[in-house]
């Protein structure tokens, strides 16, 4: 979502970073061209007016202009000014005595639905047993459809008779203090925060519970009506924090870095994908860093432990070791890669890597060339997949067919396999047990 802004930042500072000596009107055009960045990104003009005059009031500083990297400096003030803009990490509040309630709230067809699912996800990572409690008595086969998700992701869902919201929510905080679950998260019904009635309903659901937490879930590509809505809802019920979802769309994004400043309600979690693990908390500094093209390399972590299997790991370095590193293998590695999310996603959290890439235009290349490495691999049969030295001709037109691509194809993929063979059983020393293994060169 950030990418053109993201551009066109980085295009301000490198032309900044190629004077020698930086004076205050170098700062005053740099800025004027990050104003209207921000400004075309949808940022709210109240908050680019005063991001702009706090960051010229510290960069034009002799402390700054006289620095051996004027340019730098810049950057780290504008870095730190947008990390503050952006307010604190996404911290949820906890009951003092179980359940936890976390109540959602929002327009319909804002993904909240999804959104509790995802939610559910993120708290069983963390070793919780939550349950899913609808709360939308009004909208066709709603309740059906958490339940749906509750089974996808193996979270209990509440299912009782009342048919009333306020019955509903009693019931399942009731059903959660019982069986020993938290938090429970509630699935309100959408709805318009001009609708006198049903934003009276949601008070009374509050009073009622007496949710540690009330998130709004807002769709970002709305743009700045997302505000509107966020602060009627927060004189209306008392929001404690915001879910921006849709993300990863292409959308302006500008709601993401207005949202704290004129609302006032902090941002705790962010979507960035369709699936039901596409969810992060809420970090600030690692949001500015992205926005400014310096990466994430923690959230990059926090992915690769989450998604790659250490002992599998551990396995694949043996193989290299003891030369029975196989396509098996290969493709296995492949697939934890993926999924740690699209392959842009991930590469722009690597400093300077996935701006080159953007540059080259040569994401949509590496996923092509992922799916197509994947069907190459899938039309062997298991046998040529632990003995590719046995495919020859005839056996690489039959997997060329079989996959939908060429021979010329597969022979790349054979030729990729034995470079990155190679190339891991180099960088693995005997005693070496627990380096990381790096894909990335594949797509170089």
């Amino acid at each position: 979502m950030f990418d053109a802004l993201s551009d066109k930042l980085q295009a301000v500072f490198d032309r900044l970073g190629r004077k020698g000596r930086v004076s205050e009107k170098d700062v005053d055009e740099a800025l004027r061209e990050v104003r209207l960045a921000l400004l075309e990104a949808d940022v709210h003009f109240r908050v680019v007016r005063a991001l702009i005059e706090r960051v010229r009031e510290r960069a034009v500083g002799t402390d700054v202009l006289q620095s051996l990297l004027p340019a730098q400096q810049v950057v780290k003030i504008v870095h730190e000014e947008l990390t503050q803009l952006l307010g604190e990490p996404g911290r949820l509040a906890t009951a003092s005595t179980p359940p936890t309630v976390i109540m959602l709230v929002g327009l319909q067809g804002s993904g909240k639905t999804t959104t509790a699912a995802k939610l559910a996800v993120h708290f069983k990572k963390q070793g919780q047993h939550p349950l899913l409690g609808p709360a939308d008595p009004y909208r066709p086969s709603a309740i059906e459809q958490l339940s749906q998700l509750g089974k996808q992701v193996d979270v209990p869902v509440y299912l009782g008779p009342e048919r009333q919201a306020e019955a509903l929510c009693r019931a399942a905080l009731q059903a959660a203090r019982t069986k020993h679950l938290t938090p429970l998260i509630l699935d309100t019904a959408g709805r318009l925060q001009t609708n006198d009635d049903l934003m009276g309903e949601l008070v009374r659901i509050r009073d009622d519970v007496k949710p540690s937490e009330v998130l709004l879930v807002a769709d970002s590509t709305i743009g700045q009506e997302a505000l509107k809505v966020a602060q009627e809802f927060h004189s209306r019920v008392g929001l404690t924090g915001l879910i921006l979802t849709k993300l990863d769309g292409d959308a302006r994004g500008g709601a993401a870095l207005s949202v704290r400043e004129v609302t006032g309600v902090p941002l705790k979690f962010i979507g960035i994908g369709e699936t039901l693990d596409a969810m992060e908390s809420f970090h600030p500094e690692r949001m500015a860093s992205r926005i400014l093209g310096m990466g994430d390399i923690l959230t990059l972590i926090e992915r690769a432990q989450e998604t790659v299997d250490a002992e599998r790991v551990q396995a694949v370095q043996r193989k290299l070791r003891s030369g029975t590193f196989d396509l098996e293998d290969f493709l296995e590695q492949l697939r934890q890669v993926q999924r740690m999310g699209p392959i842009d996603q991930v590469l722009s959290m690597i400093p300077g890597l996935g701006r080159q890439l953007g540059k080259a235009n040569e994401n949509e290349a590496a996923r092509a060339e992922l799916r197509l490495t994947e069907a190459v691999i899938l039309s062997m049969t298991p046998h040529e997949r632990r003995n590719p030295e046995l495919i020859g001709g005839s056996r690489r037109r039959r997997i060329a067919k079989g996959s939908g691509t060429s021979a010329a194809d597969v022979n790349r993929v054979l030729s990729q396999f034995r470079q990155i063979q190679q190339l891991m059983r180099r960088s693995i020393p005997a005693n070496s047990a627990k380096r990381n293994i790096d894909l990335t060169k594949l797509f170089h």
